[in-house]
């Protein structure tokens, strides 16, 4: 059913109506990160439901420690190449680190600017409190879609004190219901649950008339999200408790690997079928 729903779609871009109208039905909401074009392209192929552009590019594809330094023209850079590989499928830009911190006005400039140069349909901030909603609500206001994003939140590892479970006291689980009600209440058209205990997320999803994606937060929400390259086995350091690998792709590149170098020096590659002669 699952497989046969995602082909009959690809193609048809999914719309913020769509995932609400999902959580209505009890439909799951199937979403991945993705950074360039080939794999943007594997994942529209494939029928996603929604390619999140996430500042997670820092750690995984420019070798950064965290998310922090990150910018806006790297998301733009990259959300572009996206657009071009999956040009059918919803895509989310992350606002980096400071790009919408400082004020809802200056968040408002940076999305526009980041939606206008590369065609993603929503962006994605980080927390809930009173200024972060405030700044959903400008947005939204301005035909910008928020996707929200509770719980670990990377952007404020340093305040949090490293990358811990949220919400597992009675306090910190009390704000994060707040805030969760205060992002749908300023427009969000979901939320991203990251690290949260899985009943604390069951009760806001239960609580919610938008959908909630989670990661490392159980199977209670309304959707998945994973970074791509942690899904796909190709950092095989990486192994939270949370993640579950559904592809070997760096055991299939290391062996690839090997089979190059010793083809390469064993002189069996490139062979005559490789080769081009004088003649067409």
């Amino acid at each position: 059913m699952g497989a046969s729903r995602g082909s009959e779609r690809v193609g048809v871009r999914r719309t913020v109506r769509d995932f609400l109208l999902m959580k209505e039905r009890g439909e799951r909401i199937v979403a991945l990160t993705a950074y360039d074009y080939l794999f943007a392209r594997l994942l529209e192929e494939a029928g996603i439901d929604l390619i999140l552009v996430g500042d997670s590019l820092g750690q995984v594809v420019l070798g950064y420690p965290s998310t922090l330094p990150v910018t806006l023209d790297d998301m733009i850079h990259h959300a572009r190449a996206v657009r071009r590989g999956a040009p059918s499928t919803f895509a989310v830009l992350d606002l980096p680190f400071m790009s919408f911190q400082v004020s809802p006005e200056d968040a408002l400039r940076n999305a526009g600017r980041a939606v206008k140069e590369t065609g993603v349909e929503a962006v994605k901030l980080e927390g809930g409190d009173e200024q972060r909603s405030e700044t959903a609500r400008v947005l939204v206001r301005a035909g910008i879609p928020v996707l929200g994003h509770l719980g670990l939140t990377p952007q404020s590892v340093n305040a949090l004190g490293g990358y811990r479970v949220q919400g597992r006291d009675d306090v910190t689980a009390d704000r994060l219901r707040r805030e969760a009600r205060a992002l749908q209440d300023a427009g969000c058209f979901a939320i991203v649950l990251e690290l949260i205990p899985a009943e604390l997320a069951g009760e806001i999803t239960r609580e919610l008339t938008i959908p909630t994606i989670g990661i490392g937060a159980g199977p209670q929400t309304d959707g998945q999200v994973l970074v791509l390259y942690d899904a796909l086995g190709l950092n095989s350091s990486f192994h939270p408790k949370f993640l579950k690998h559904f592809a070997d792709l760096e055991g299939e590149a290391r062996r690839g690997l090997r089979r190059y170098i010793g083809e390469v020096r064993s002189g069996s590659y490139p062979g005559p079928e490789h080769s081009f002669s004088a003649k067409s």
